[in-house]
């Protein structure tokens, strides 16, 4: 249906020593459309290597559900007959060991707030609506982390 490019470049620095783990993690990713990112593994991962004002994989994970959902939600909103006039997120991914020396992003929480512009559903059809932009969601249906609405 479609195909999605990421660039992602990295090099060893001058003093680094990459045979013993001294080395930064930070890396830059460029994506289609033209944006450019500073990456970098998480601080919690590899401590003073990581570059921490850079976005590392975990929390593009999370950004990535976050905003396919928002994205997806909106789009059943509209054509439920509501206006959304703006959407917060404040998504949060946790990080646990699933086997020894093993990790994954086991779990995102999202938290939406959303100003309505005109009528607003009720709880029923805004679960509905949630429902929905998950079981839609692109990037919720590629990966096995639980995703809940909080």
């Amino acid at each position: 249906m479609s195909t999605h490019i990421a660039e992602i470049a990295w090099a060893l620095r001058p003093g680094e020593d990459f045979p013993n783990g001294r080395y930064s993690r930070g890396h830059s990713l460029s994506f289609d459309g033209g944006a450019t990112l500073a990456g970098s593994a998480s601080p919690h991962v590899v401590g003073r290597w990581a570059v921490p004002e850079a976005v590392d994989p975990e929390e593009m994970l999370v950004a990535a559900l976050s905003s396919c959902h928002m994205l997806t939600f909106l789009h059943r909103a509209r054509l439920a007959g509501f206006v959304v006039g703006a959407y917060r997120d404040r998504a949060e991914g946790v990080l646990a060991e699933i086997a020894p020396g093993r990790r994954a992003v086991t779990r995102v929480t999202l938290r939406p707030e959303i100003a309505w512009a005109g009528g607003e559903p009720d709880a029923e059809a805004l679960a509905r609506l949630y429902h929905e932009a998950h079981a839609e969601c692109f990037i919720a249906n590629s990966v096995t982390t639980e995703v809940v609405v909080a």
